[in-house]
Order: structure tokens, then sequence, then C-alpha cells
């Protein structure tokens, strides 16, 4: 018997997200965004759930982009850092994934780029960042015009460039930034014609103004809300990951003893506590409290003492019948990601992202 910590990908709950971005905005076109592993739910196989629906896909970089390609995925691929040398640019003209531009020594290097040369390449689609407030990557609204001319002049360049944003505090929904960020790329845009991409998960859910040619939906396609607290939109996503494991030692210790390491927590009454296995080797966070709840057979019940690397500890003295080999839930169906992830003072891009290869994945409803 294997151990029993696993994550279940159910990918039906995953094209039921998709299928939800769509019907949020169905006159647009949706890329499914599955950079850093599709949010530790396994690049190649999330792809493969979702090839026969999504119009292209958006990782970060071109390794990414190619173990899609190796894995035999043959949508259109968005680099959303674009290039970071001539080689990727050229490679990205071969393998059909389309680039970003960021700023103006990427813009320069794809007009200048050896692609005309061979009749191995042909010319790229390109995507033009402009930042409007997030302040990471962009070019600046002022520089849109010019930059949109020069690339479509350029023989290396396709026809249909896309122009666009990214926000800094869609998530916030009572923040009025998202609506200045719109007002500065409409002002940058002038009377310019050309698609347009603004939507992450927040703007596609919670403002309905992003909604534009091109949305970019990624944490909520594995089912996690970008959103604190309630949201009728975020509502209906199912959570695609289910994070398990099982009870694997029993033990009853008296007022006063202390459990696990730095002997941080300690029991106020005789108490029964289970060890399961799971720990920060396994992607569960380190930092999460006691009192963070895991669910055994269904029942809350609250982490007692420090996460290991390969264990944790939970107080099962009001759930009676606990018994070896009993199943563990520390996220998903039952238990939101959302909530495990504030209790550890992080967020659920992080616990999911950050998943090892060492936890498998078991895939659902393929």
């Amino acid at each position: 018997m294997s151990r029993p910590a696993k994550a279940l990908i159910d990918l039906a709950a995953l094209r039921h997200n998709y299928q939800l971005a769509n019907g949020l905005s169905p006159n647009a076109k949706n890329m499914a965004v599955i950079k850093a592993n599709a949010y530790g739910h396994g690049a190649v196989s999330v792809a493969r759930a979702l090839q026969d629906l999504v119009p292209a896909f958006g990782v970060a970089c071109i390794e990414e982009a190619l173990e899609l390609r190796e894995a035999g995925i043959k949508n259109p691929i968005h680099l959303l850092e674009g290039a970071f040398s001539e080689d990727e640019i050229l490679m990205a003209s071969e393998q059909d994934f389309s680039l970003s531009v960021v700023n103006q020594e990427q813009k320069q290097a794809i007009i200048k780029a050896r692609l005309a040369s061979s009749i191995r390449y042909s010319p790229l689609n390109i995507w033009i960042f402009v930042d409007t407030g997030m302040h990471r990557l962009g070019i600046q609204p002022d520089e849109l015009i010019s930059t949109y001319r020069d690339l479509a002049a350029s023989a290396n360049v396709a026809g249909g460039i896309v122009v666009a944003t990214h926000f800094a505090c869609a998530d916030e929904l009572d923040n009025e930034f998202t609506s200045v960020q719109l007002a500065r790329m409409a002002q940058g845009m002038g009377d310019m014609c050309a698609p347009r991409s603004f939507a992450n998960s927040a703007g596609l859910l919670g403002w309905p103004e992003t909604r534009v040619d091109w949305n970019r939906p990624g944490i909520m396609l594995y089912g996690s809300s970008p959103f604190p607290s309630s949201h009728p939109e975020a509502d209906g996503l199912l959570p695609v990951m289910t994070f398990k494991s099982a009870v694997i030692a029993l033990r009853d210790i008296q007022p006063g003893e202390t459990v696990g390491y730095a002997a941080t927590w300690m029991a106020d009454r005789p108490t029964r506590i289970a060890t399961i296995a799971i720990g920060y080797g396994d992607g569960y966070p380190l930092h999460a409290p006691n009192g963070t709840p895991v669910l055994i057979n269904g029942q809350r019940c609250p982490l007692a003492g420090r996460v290991s690397m390969d264990m944790i500890t939970v107080d099962v003295t009001d759930l009676p019948g606990v018994s070896l080999g009993d199943e563990v839930i520390l996220w998903g169906k039952g238990l939101s990601v959302n909530e495990v992830a504030a209790c550890a003072g992080t967020i659920s891009y992080e616990l999911l992202t950050r998943m090892p290869r060492r936890t498998p994945r078991e895939y659902l409803n393929i």
C-alpha cells in the first residue's frame, strides 16, 4: 500500500470552470492560463482536458510552452512574459507561440529578428502589454500607438496585434484603481481599433467592463476564488484539486502534555491526537497555525502542533470513532483552499502552485 498523501484533480470541475468563464463573456475568447504547472495541477494533463475547448493557452515562459508541444498539445500558446533572446523569438515562430511585448527592447528584437530569411519561420502573433499601474512589465500608455505602428509595419509580425494590460487590484471590488487603469488604457489607445485583453480571473468575475475581446482566466479555472469573501459569480466555481491523506497513528495524551516540534501546542484536557501523513514536503503550508481546520470523515478538526516535513497532528477528541486509515481532506471539496491559505497567512495561488512533484496527482473524469 502506498503512502496516502495525494492530490485528486477533477478534470470535469476544470471544464465546468472554463465554461463558467465562457458564460460570463460569451462574445470573447478565453485564454486558459496554465503557467506554473497549471497552478500546481499538472500542465500537460490540464491542457489535454481543455484542448478541445480553448482558443489558446497562456504560459509564463518558453520552457513551459515547449513542455506542452512535446506532449502533443497543438493549440496556440502565448508567452505572457515574451521572449528573452533571439533564439526564443525564432522558436516561437516555428512553434506557433505568440509573444507579449513588454518593453521597447523586446519590440526591437522582434523587428530585427531573422524570420524572413528562412521558410521555416512565420510572422509572429504579438500582444503589446501596457503598464497602466501594475508597474511590473509593460510599455507606457503614451508609447502604445507608436509601438503598435512599429510592430504592424514589420514583416516579422502578423496582423491582429492584441493590446493588453494587467490589473493590480481587481480582487478588491471596492477599490477604484481598476477603473483608473481602464481609463489610462483608453487614453493610451485613443481611437486605435485593435483586439484588447484586460480581464484576469478577478476582472472576468467581478468587473464586467473589463470583459473585452480576450480574457485571461487563471486561478478561477482551478476552482479558487480571487476574492476574500463570497461573490455571486465566483461561488459557482468548483474546486479542481482535493488534497487528501489519511490517519496513520492515534494516541491519547494528558493535560499539560505538548505535541510537535518546539512544543507549540499544549493539551488543556485529556486529548486524542491523530497523526496524518502530510507535511510541508507534500505541499501543506509550514506556517499553518494551531486550529487550522482539516476534514476527517467529513468533519472539521483543528491542527494541533507545528507542521513537520511529512506529518501533521490534529485534535480529534470531539470526533468519536476515528480509526487508522480514515480519510483526511486538507483542502478541496468541503474545505476551501482559500480558508486554509488565510489561516496560514498566504493565498491560494501559493498553496496550489507550490504543490511539489513528490505528491502524486490522480486525475478523475479524464
